[in-house]
């Protein structure tokens, strides 16, 4: 009788621990937010004074016939040019990861023109 009650015990137990694992790792998910950019000719500053976390999700909202959203890297964003991810719905949804992300529009003379974003994430 008494091993039966030890082996109840150290099943709660795991449930419990099991319990407080997958809150933990849920914390972080739970806790990621989601921005609508305003992807604009302006986009530039629209991201100084925002605290952005790694998981955050950023949502391109533009013209998808006149704009689109390309992730660059740091030497992208500076010189207007590059290639990486390319993404043109109008609606694009980007999760951040940690460090600095760069986004410009890849359309000629967009990005000159202030449309880009560069994006820190803890």
């Amino acid at each position: 009788m008494a091993m039966a009650q030890g082996r109840g015990s150290v099943m709660q137990g795991f449930a419990l621990g099991l319990v407080v694992v997958c809150l933990f790792l849920g914390a972080d998910v739970a806790g990621a937010a989601t921005y609508n950019v305003d992807w604009s000719f302006a986009a530039d500053s629209w991201s100084s004074g925002k605290n952005f976390r790694a998981g955050d999700v950023l949502v391109f909202n533009y013209n998808p016939s006149v704009h689109n959203v390309v992730a660059v890297d740091a030497g992208g964003y500076s010189s207007c040019q590059g290639s990486g991810p390319t993404y043109s719905s109008g609606s694009d949804h980007v999760t951040l990861g940690a460090g600095t992300s760069y986004f410009i529009c890849g359309l000629r003379g967009h990005c000159g023109l202030g449309m880009k974003m560069a994006v820190n994430a803890n």
